[in-house]
């Protein structure tokens, strides 16, 4: 008896050990591939949605955290201010880019992980101001323009002016960017750009103190400065303001409530933003964050961009898993003949003195 109940223990021991394997097996080989590493982004409000985010973390088994910057004089104080070992990816807007690239905060772009750079739009890959010795340092992500936007059931004439933004009848219902591209506004009302769209990049003195005089006198129209995305939103949401500058995301967060909000290219033209995809120069994850680079601007990926944001994106591919009113609305149907009409953000040699004129106009 005692030798039949010690081989009916070793049979149960068996099967049980038999059945773990199988199970552990099963679990092994479903459970998602992953090193445990986490891919830090410091980037703009919306640009880390889990619409898109998730399918990354997913396939590569690895978790993606954001923080979120207002404006690009922000991302370069939080680089500067030791977020550079803490960082892997940022998004640098057109006019700020190139500066990362001369004060050597980041690295060159290992292009043989970016196959999709091919499907990026040629009018925002060939700017130069990413490129420094063969190398590429940002590959472009989203682009917009800094447009007019309206509520169509207050004001129902499309405004063909930015001069709308000064008069008195919408005194308080008003709101602009805090943020320097005011000045760059101010000088194409001004006709600066007309010859040479660097100019609203490299005014001279008395050509600030035009835009500042300008600036002040719109105070008294002004509800508020928005900071982000999110608060223009709000304004808009909450019937605060009628008029502002603005981004497509505002139009397509704020009207999916039932509004009415419109944007137009005033007569005088409007400026516009390029967003990079840059790799920290400290990052430990360089590798990874070119995966990631690569991810996000694969066709599909870029359609969920746009579908939580509402602004252009870079890979013209996305088009063909766009609606053909989608495509419409970040002009992506025709994108290289909206983008002539767009003097798109550039170096501001001397932003030191902008932000010192910026300042002065809050002051007032």
């Amino acid at each position: 008896m005692n030798k039949k109940r010690w081989w009916n223990l070793f049979a149960v021991l068996g099967i049980v050990l038999l059945l773990s394997a199988c199970g552990g097996n099963k679990q092994s080989s479903s459970a998602p591939k992953s090193d445990g590493k986490t891919l830090n982004l410091l980037t703009w409000e919306g640009y880390a949605d889990p619409k898109f985010v998730k399918g990354f973390e997913e396939k590569y088994g690895v978790k993606v955290t954001a923080t979120y910057f207002g404006s690009s004089d922000e991302l370069v104080s939080k680089l500067k201010g030791g977020g550079g070992n803490v960082y892997d990816v940022i998004s640098p807007s057109s006019d700020v880019a190139g500066y990362l690239v001369k004060e050597n905060l980041v690295a060159p772009i290992n292009m043989d992980h970016i196959p999709n750079y091919k499907n990026l739009a040629s009018k925002l890959v060939d700017m130069p101001d990413v490129k420094e010795n063969g190398k590429v340092y940002g590959i472009p992500f989203t682009w917009g323009p800094d447009s007019l936007i309206y509520d169509a059931d207050v004001i129902k004439n499309p405004p063909d002016s930015w001069n709308i933004f000064w008069d008195p009848k919408y005194k308080g219902k008003v709101s602009i960017w805090d943020d320097i591209s005011n000045i760059y506004l101010v000088g194409q009302m001004n006709g600066l750009d007309k010859n040479d769209p660097s100019a609203l990049y490299n005014m001279t003195d008395q050509q600030l103190q035009d835009a500042k005089k300008k600036l002040i006198d719109l105070k008294p129209q002004l509800r508020k400065y928005w900071a982000t995305g999110g608060e223009l939103n709000d304004l808009f949401s909450n019937k605060e303001v009628v008029l502002a500058v603005g981004w497509p995301l505002t139009p397509t967060a704020v009207n999916a409530s039932g509004r009415n909000l419109k944007e137009v290219i005033p007569k005088e033209g409007i400026t516009g933003w390029i967003d990079r995809l840059m790799v920290v120069k400290s990052s430990p994850n360089k590798e990874l964050a070119e995966k990631y680079i690569n991810y996000v601007t694969e066709a599909k990926t870029q359609k969920l961009v746009s579908d939580a944001t509402g602004y252009g994106v870079a890979n013209k591919n996305a088009a063909k898993f766009m609606s053909p009113d989608q495509a419409k609305a970040v002009h992506i149907d025709d994108m290289e003949n909206y983008m002539q009409r767009i003097n798109f953000w550039q170096i501001v040699k001397d932003r030191n003195k902008y932000n010192e004129i910026w300042n002065e106009v809050k002051a007032q």
